[in-house]
């Protein structure tokens, strides 16, 4: 996949920068806005931070809403990569899922502002934003898990009698609260208290949670 340039929230002249140029600017608003929230992140510390002027932001985004969506859908390009490495691997239906298992352990730990600022959007209170978002961000995934599990059940590999949809819906829950819980500081003291001492014991929490989904998807 081509590294993420674009989006229909910036203006032309964002793409005709540096890609470190772009890359750098994006990975400081995506500090910021995890930490300070949509509403409280500052255009002018983003810019001071990414070495250029608040003039040269507004020359690459129209509004802070432009920005943020922006910053937004270069966290979505992210996932995007990941989904496609793992789609790539010649493994069934529960390999892959293990194989993405271990990687939100991996990269969320490695890429906490994305996670953070994930975290963030669900909790935002601008209704109109969190409607455009939701659509960009769980389309990806939706179609992904629908379609892994819908082969499945062509293959034979899992019953017949499940919903591929709901089934959809229900793992990708299961990923984002993992993904939170080795990103942010409350569902990380969440994951202690459920688990104690193996709440760190990463080959436990990927061989439970398999074993958790083998059970659910098996053939009745």
């Amino acid at each position: 996949m081509a590294e993420f340039t674009s989006s229909k929230y910036n203006r032309d002249t964002f793409d005709k920068i540096p890609e470190e140029k772009r890359t750098r600017i994006l990975s400081v608003a995506i500090a910021e806005f995890a930490n300070r929230g949509f509403n409280n992140a500052n255009t002018n510390i983003i810019a001071k931070k990414a070495g250029i002027s608040v003039g040269s932001l507004y020359k690459y985004f129209d509004t802070k809403e432009d920005f943020f969506l922006t910053a937004v859908g270069y966290g979505i390009h992210q996932l995007e990569k990941t989904l496609e490495e793992v789609l790539s691997e010649e493994s069934d239906l529960f390999g892959k899922i293990e194989r993405i298992l271990r990687i939100i352990q991996k990269h969320s730990r490695e890429n906490r502002d994305i996670i953070r600022l994930y975290n963030e959007i669900t909790a935002e209170g601008n209704s109109e934003l969190i409607r455009g978002l939701s659509s960009d961000m769980e389309s990806v995934s939706a179609k992904v898990y629908t379609s892994l599990l819908a082969e499945a059940k062509k293959s034979g590999s899992v019953g017949k009698d499940v919903d591929e949809k709901i089934f959809a819906f229900c793992i990708d829950n299961l990923f984002m609260i993992l993904q939170f819980s080795y990103a942010t500081e409350y569902y990380r003291e969440r994951m202690k208290v459920y688990l104690g001492k193996d709440f760190d014991n990463d080959e436990k929490v990927v061989k439970g949670m398999m074993s958790f989904i083998r059970r659910a998807l098996e053939k009745k």
